[in-house]
């Protein structure tokens, strides 16, 4: 078992071989990044059509993820869950509806008023909180996240690697963060100060190497 925070909860894996899992897992991953800058690219073209966070999306975006592996790929828990390794206890699965649309509304509330990186640290904190899934809470706040943060900025991010990608490299400040705000939000207040600035380095990080990577791609090009 993980020595990680992870979900604990009552789903059904397809696939039982690890590395065989560990093979879908990478490529599920792929296909909702693909998803995720699909999404992105179709609202930032869009300007007559403001964009408005919605369900829909948050479930398309972990059925990409848990597709062929569990059979509650794309769709919101019906057990209880447990966080191993955290102290935050989930609400209660009936909750998670209602909590999901307002996740959604607090973004369409604060649109023009918030950051995008403000933005972005609360869908992260939010969705992981609520914990919607069984399984692949994690892979899918991140994209969720990612993808607020590209069409707040009005574009698709360049660089690698992604903050998405970050976070998936080295999970112990992303966890901090999330145990952060958790802590807070258990003593009434919203302090996603953290997250915020975890999101805030790992984009300036993406979009440095975003420079470095077009500077070196010249001078292939002009050698």
């Amino acid at each position: 078992m993980s020595g990680d925070r992870h979900s604990i909860a009552q789903h059904r894996h397809l696939i039982t071989d690890p590395d065989e899992k560990a093979r879908r897992e990478a490529e599920n991953g792929i296909r909702q990044f693909y998803l995720a800058t699909d999404i992105i690219r179709e609202h930032i073209h869009d300007r007559e059509r403001p964009f408005a966070l919605a369900p829909r999306p948050i479930l398309q975006l972990h059925h990409a993820a848990l597709e062929g592996i569990d059979t509650f790929a794309g769709t919101y828990r019906n057990t209880p869950v447990t966080i191993a390794k955290s102290r935050h206890r989930p609400p209660e699965h009936f909750l998670v509806p209602e909590l999901v649309a307002q996740l959604c509304d607090y973004v369409a509330e604060n649109w023009d008023a918030a950051s995008a990186i403000h933005l972005a640290a609360y869908v992260q904190w939010r969705l992981n909180w609520i914990h919607p899934f069984a399984d692949g809470n994690g892979r899918t706040s991140r994209a969720v996240m990612y993808v607020v943060l590209n069409i707040r900025l009005d574009g698709l991010l360049a660089g690698t690697p992604t903050i998405p990608d970050q976070i998936a490299d080295d999970k112990r400040p992303y966890y901090d963060a999330l145990e952060a705000a958790d802590t807070a939000w258990a003593q009434g207040t919203v302090d996603l100060t953290v997250m915020e600035q975890l999101l805030e380095g790992m984009l300036a990080r993406q979009l440095l190497n975003a420079v470095e990577q077009a500077s070196e791609g010249g001078t292939r090009s002009s050698g």
